[in-house]
């Protein structure tokens, strides 16, 4: 076309950038109705990437082979979980290693006992069978955990939420909970546990110290760690080696999935977010659109000296044609830079690794060359259509 025409490639585009030069408030204004655009999707799309691969970390930090084995949600009255429930479960060749809770029902935990009874802050207490932290890839924040034998001596483990309530931030030789009507000393804390975050609000106790608080020997959830090979045969055989009687009776749940979904949610935000970024960019569109229609008014005695010393239609469309897409495409480097700014400050805040995929830059910036070229198709015909003698008029 450059030859047909006889102007190079190089001089359009440095047609084209003069005559981005000589408006540049405008040229500005313009480019950042798509820099918000392609802002808006790079960032909604990294910041997600970036949350996503949080996610991969703490399920390969915790593991995908925990199973819940819990009394079963249903119609009717289930009973709950027989006490042997722990010892069926690793008996199970599948099953690497367990540990349960059970529920000690109408008991609270104060900080001291001058503290209303009505004001439990909503924290539980459960007996502990096992190693429950291990299980499911927790960790002790300050002490240890509890001695979790039948004849332990009376001992308590906080939650993370239940520790934060109790104002409790670390063990000390004289940290005691009063629970029971007596003090009982505080061996340890417990991290956040992202596979159960319902037991956060817990204070866990060894089984000895639950009897004498009235607890009634059934768990209310066995946490086993499977073989990773081997996953959906232990979901299989759980429920029938702990209920062998009513294994219908029985629910195995795996906690990672429940991770999965919230990321699946949040994918569907992120489409959501995606699209309304979508329309900022062809409101940026439309506005190119509109700036090179005003520059081809303005310029139509540049046009009309063009035509008159022998430039061809062409020549005309392809310089308002280069400067669209000049524009368009400025307002998308702007918008990649802003949009992987935006990610990096929040990602790195958020104590996530910084993810951008690749096809969310390149595809940001495609997008800005066809928006670019679909705005100054109208605008590069127009001034090609301009008559000379018209043109010269407006002189």
């Amino acid at each position: 076309m450059s030859r047909r025409s006889g102007v190079s490639g190089a001089d359009l585009l440095r047609l084209g950038v003069f005559g981005l030069r000589t408006r540049p408030g405008r040229v500005v204004l313009s480019a950042l109705g798509i820099a918000i655009g392609i802002a808006a999707m790079i960032a909604v799309v990294g910041i997600s990437s970036s949350s996503k691969a949080k996610l991969d970390q703490v399920l390969d930090a915790l593991g995908t082979n925990v199973l819940t084995a819990t009394q079963a949600q249903g119609f009717g009255e289930v009973p709950p979980l027989p006490p042997s429930a722990l010892e069926s479960a690793l008996r199970q060749d599948e099953v690497q290693s367990a540990a349960a809770v059970g529920t000690v029902e109408d008991t609270a935990v104060y900080r001291n006992p001058f503290i209303p009874a009505p004001e439990t802050k909503g924290i539980g207490v459960s007996a502990a069978w096992g190693d429950v932290p291990e299980v499911l890839g927790g960790a002790v924040a300050s002490g240890r955990w509890i001695d979790s034998s039948a004849d332990a001596p009376a001992q308590v483990v906080l939650g993370a939420d239940a520790a934060a309530a109790l104002g409790i931030d670390r063990v000390r030789d004289d940290t005691r909970v009063w629970i029971g009507g007596r003090w009982v000393q505080v061996v340890g804390i417990l991290e956040r546990l992202e596979l159960a975050d319902d037991l956060d609000n817990q204070v866990f106790v060894p089984r000895s110290l639950a009897s004498d608080l009235g607890f009634d020997g059934s768990p209310t959830a066995v946490y086993t760690r499977v073989d990773p090979e081997r996953v959906a045969q232990a979901r299989d055989v759980l429920a029938g080696a702990i209920r062998s009687d009513a294994p219908q009776d029985v629910g195995v749940t795996r906690p990672s999935d429940a991770l999965a979904a919230k990321n699946a949610t949040d994918d569907s935000f992120t489409g959501l977010l995606v699209g309304i970024g979508g329309v900022a960019l062809l409101v940026g569109g439309i506005g190119v659109a509109n700036t090179m229609v005003i520059t081809v008014l303005e310029r139509r005695a540049e046009v009309g000296v063009r035509r008159a010393l022998g430039a061809r239609r062409r020549n005309i469309r392809d310089q308002f044609l280069v400067e669209s897409l000049l524009l368009s495409f400025l307002g998308g480097v702007a918008g990649v830079v802003i949009g992987v700014g935006v990610t990096m400050v929040f990602a790195i805040g958020q104590g996530w690794p910084v993810t951008i995929p690749a096809w969310a830059v390149a595809g940001g910036l495609g997008a800005t060359v066809v928006i670019g070229g679909v705005s100054g198709l109208y605008p590069a015909a127009r001034a090609a259509r301009i008559p000379p003698t018209s043109a010269l008029a407006a002189v």
